[in-house]
């Protein structure tokens, strides 16, 4: 009886550490997932607004999202400039952007990029999905 209780007592507590390995923990912040890099594809545009001959007009095309650090990288196709360096908090499972240098919201979900950024005197608009 004794070697039972021993075996269902180390059987219980190997199975609650088991749990404990591989359970989902509460403070695991999107941010620090690589669950929103990749490409997206949608309506992308930019406009310079200090030079109107760098524009580029709204037309589908690719965004390429990476990750360097605490930051991401917005890769543009269509001869669109990349922006990079971009801050981001959680919202629930949702990445939008904050204080970097500039103003606006990227939005990001594990499916959908949103953008409408300005920065340096240029803009930034995407609408696009995986």
């Amino acid at each position: 009886m004794k070697k039972l209780i021993k075996f269902l007592g180390l059987g219980t507590l190997i199975l609650t550490v088991a749990i404990g390995f591989t359970a989902c923990s509460k403070d695991d912040d999107p941010a620090d997932n690589d669950l929103f890099i990749g490409k997206y594809e949608g309506t992308i545009a930019y406009d310079d607004l200090n030079n109107n001959d760098n524009d580029v007009a709204s037309a589908n095309g690719t965004v390429t999202v990476t990750k360097v650090g605490d930051t991401y990288n917005f890769g543009f196709g269509n001869g669109i400039p990349n922006l990079n360096g971009v801050d981001f908090e959680q919202k629930g499972n949702v990445l939008v952007s904050i204080g970097s240098a500039g103003s606006g919201i990227i939005r990001i979900d594990d499916d959908k990029l949103t953008i409408g950024y300005t920065k340096d005197g240029k803009a930034w608009t995407a609408n696009c999905e995986r």
